[in-house]
């Protein structure tokens, strides 16, 4: 293994939305993850992930009946947004669909982190849609063009929307698939052995390109022409991750780390939460 150099151990700023009624497990599962991972798996001092909450309020309530605190208001994620490379959405079965007419928070913020990687192509930010979340980005518009999944129970609905918001804007379909996880704008391979690789590649497959440490807020040195294309990209080539159900969350969760840290990084969370990591599927993978 070589050796991790330091600009690599700067954690990686995550902000994880709350909100009333949302699954406990949405929220926990990459929560539990994200924690663990380390950009040294033999050196805890090399925490991966610096994380806040986001909320309504200062306390919100889970479906489950447990009350979590948050660490900041929407209205300062809103201020702060430009801080963070990774943006989690928990999900929640019972309250998605009136949040979603009523286009509450997190939509708007939600919608206010894609604009800022429209707007700022060469800094690479990822957003991650845990279970019945991934209707939030449908509505907002932001899976057209792309793939997607969601609960199984909610496939029609996240169609629907899907299909509503091409509508409404002029917009290209959602492909909606039925995957553990779906990965839009990936910008590498691990290798050919998919035996040994976390990543199932449907379409568009590239030769390998191994990760060497991660890229959050590090793209200085790629070219003008990739930055050129990735502008071009659906938007402006964030990585955007949807998981099924609450458990699959944290197969996407190791999918990240695995991105953005290392797959060691990420095999080592899964050993240490014994865990069996199911993979899901990437699409559209280009090189960097």
């Amino acid at each position: 293994m070589s050796a991790i150099r330091s600009e690599d151990t700067e954690p990686i700023q995550v902000l994880v939305t709350m909100h009333e009624n949302m699954n406990l497990l949405d929220f926990a599962g990459p929560l539990e993850v994200l924690t663990h991972a380390q950009h040294d798996i033999n050196n805890p001092e090399t925490k991966a992930f610096d994380i806040t909450f986001a909320a309504p309020q200062q306390e919100v309530l889970t479906a489950q009946g447990v009350t979590l605190t948050a660490h900041i208001s929407f209205k300062e994620a809103h201020k702060r947004l430009r801080e963070f490379d990774v943006l989690v959405v928990p999900g929640g079965k019972d309250k998605c669909m009136a949040m979603v007419k009523a286009e509450a928070e997190p939509l708007p913020l939600i919608k206010d982190f894609a604009d800022l990687q429209t707007a700022d192509p060469a800094r690479e930010r990822t957003l991650l849609a845990v279970d019945t979340a991934s209707l939030f980005l449908a509505h907002q518009g932001l899976l057209q063009g792309l793939a997607a999944t969601t609960h199984p129970d909610f496939y029609i609905k996240l169609e629907k929307e899907c299909q509503a918001a091409a509508a409404r804007d002029a917009g290209e379909r959602t492909d909606v698939m039925e995957e553990r996880y779906v990965v839009n704008n990936a910008r590498f391979d691990l290798g050919e052995n998919l035996e040994e690789n976390p990543y199932v590649f449907k379409k568009n497959r590239k030769g390998s390109n191994a990760r060497k440490g991660s890229l959050a807020r590090r793209e200085s040195n790629l070219s003008k022409e990739y930055l050129v294309r990735r502008q071009s990209m659906k938007l402006g080539g964030m990585r955007v991750i949807t998981s099924a159900g609450a458990v699959s969350g944290i197969d996407a969760s190791l999918y990240l780390v695995s991105a953005l840290v290392s797959h060691e990084s990420a095999q080592e969370v899964a050993r240490v939460m014994q865990y069996d990591w199911v993979k899901g599927v990437v699409v559209d993978a280009i090189d960097v």
